[in-house]
């Protein structure tokens, strides 16, 4: 894996259109997960740093989704609350880097998240991280020569603001601070991820092609892959590099193949999409201050599409026989599920979907499977 300490720039991107934009695509209905259709891709740009669900939509539009699914009367005015909505369960037929992620770091937790849904408290990390991101998505908006570190920190007050109103959840992250301390604390936090990504790239030699990207692609015989890139550049003589922004500190290297899975997955599917291996992919660990790099070949795309039918395989094994196994690690602490976890004493809600009896010599759980 190459490494950097410093960002490299690539030669000056072109802003090219997007060839897997689809009018409406996000509207289209969801193929089954059993379907072996050719690779089909959608993309649109967001303007958050949304995490996409596995029904297709953002967490930001699943509350209302749900709301008028439940058939309310037009004139009915719903009471305020803080609440997300629960949604009913379902087998997922897609899968992110992230949930990819869970099922390979607990099955159970897989299910929590994907299946049952369960709440989870917003964590003041992960919102700040949010928040960042807004920031220096928002902040190509201006020309180029007014990126400036005064400008994207200037930004930082009216993001949150925008934030809380499409998430009125995250009000609990500050209600037990009534002088505002913690909260001015959080934010000067922000302001100074925000400020040191300035050290690490130059945004007034960027012009991405894309901020903050959908992308979409099924794989024949195998899952729908989807999730949001941060950024992707496009070099004048095609190359293209995929951008994901780190607000915490690089890791160790034993601890690195983690971060470097989420960008193959993206790199995947750029190249089922287009047909292109990206020419870099670059993570900015914000949080340490470091670029880290890689440059993928075709031979890692490839591994990787086997590494995730496979793992596609065991989850679709597990959906229909509803076994989802927990698998303790230290990560445990920071779990929100630990009151339906069997590892702490805890009993997981009903199973919500028809089950199958478990065939012998089934894939086992959790496991990426031989490259």
């Amino acid at each position: 894996m190459a490494t950097s300490a410093a960002a490299t720039e690539a030669p000056a991107p072109a802003a090219v259109p997007n060839p897997s934009a689809a009018p409406d695509a996000t509207a289209a209905p969801s193929p089954s997960a059993t379907e072996a259709t050719p690779a089909t891709a959608t993309a649109t740009a967001t303007g958050e740093a949304a995490e996409v669900t596995e029904t297709g939509e953002t967490a930001d539009s699943a509350g209302s989704a749900a709301t008028a699914a439940a058939g309310a009367p037009a004139d009915a005015i719903p009471a305020p609350s803080t609440a997300p909505v629960p949604r009913p369960a379902a087998a997922p037929t897609s899968l992110s880097p992230s949930r990819a992620g869970d099922f390979m770091q607990c099955p159970l937790l897989y299910r929590f998240r994907v299946i049952d849904r369960l709440p989870e408290k917003p964590s003041e990390a992960a919102t700040r991280g949010t928040l960042v991101h807004a920031v220096l998505e928002r902040l190509f908006d201006a020309p180029a020569g007014e990126r400036t570190a005064p400008r994207a920190r200037a930004l930082v007050p009216g993001q949150w603001d925008r934030l809380r109103e499409s998430r009125p959840e995250l009000a609990e992250l500050f209600a037990d601070d009534p002088d505002g301390q913690r909260l001015a604390r959080w934010l000067g936090e922000a302001e100074r991820l925000v400020e040191r990504w300035f050290t690490l790239e130059d945004p007034t030699r960027l012009e991405p092609a894309e901020r903050e990207l959908f992308v979409e692609a099924e794989l024949e015989s195998g899952p729908r892959l989807r999730g949001i890139i941060d950024r992707v550049d496009v070099a004048p003589t095609g190359e293209v590099r995929i951008v994901d922004y780190k607000t915490g500190k690089a890791p160790r290297p034993e601890y690195a193949e983690g971060a470097l899975f989420k960008m193959k997955f993206y790199a995947l599917v750029v190249w089922r999409l287009k047909g292109v291996v990206p020419r870099r992919l670059q993570l900015v660990y914000l949080g340490s201050g470091e670029v880290r790099t890689y440059d993928p070949v075709l031979a890692d795309l490839e591994r990787v599409e086997r590494r995730l039918r496979a793992l596609w395989d065991a989850i679709c094994e597990a959906t229909e026989s509803g076994e989802w196994r927990p698998r303790p690690t230290k990560l445990c602490g920071w779990c929100d599920h630990q009151a339906h976890c069997p590892e702490f004493g805890g009993t997981p809600p009903p199973y919500p979907l028809p089950v199958r009896a478990r065939e012998s010599g089934g894939v086992p759980q959790g496991r990426m499977g031989a490259d």
